[in-house]
């Protein structure tokens, strides 16, 4: 009998983060929830959050072509690395969104291949490899 193997890991749409709100502002947020203008807290600083940057899609189009940052999801593999070496080139990597560097990718290989790594957003990559580009995280 032959087993599958299990699924490979999905990599999350968003991402958990924590803000402080003044007690008046918090007040006002359950307001709109509970007359029913938002569905939950979320609901309503995820709409919030979506506004303001819609209100600044223009400046962020300006400095992502200005700066030539990839938007969205980049994966960094194992390949495009040793391509990159192969070629005795560093990269330079800017992203705005979320950037997965291979879980393949050895620390070594990472600091020999990336000069510069930014990310506006998240990064997902071992240990060893945040580690190993620390001081080359912008």
């Amino acid at each position: 009998m032959t087993q599958t193997p299990p699924p490979a890991p999905k990599t999350p749409d968003s991402e958990k983060i924590t803000i402080n709100l003044g007690f008046v502002d918090l007040g006002q947020i359950e307001l709109l929830v509970r007359e029913g203008f938002y569905s939950n807290r979320s609901d309503f600083i995820r709409t919030a959050i979506r506004n303001q940057i819609d209100r600044h899609a223009e400046t962020v189009r300006q400095i992502v072509i200005r700066r030539s940052v990839d938007l969205g999801l980049r994966h960094i593999t194992r390949d495009e690395l040793l391509a990159a070496q192969t070629a005795q080139e560093m990269l330079d990597i800017r992203i705005l969104g979320l950037a997965v560097i291979a879980p393949d990718v050895t620390a070594d290989l990472a600091r020999d291949t990336i000069s510069s790594l930014s990310v506006l957003g998240t990064l997902q990559a071992s240990e060893a490899v945040k580690t190993a580009l620390a001081d080359r995280l912008i």
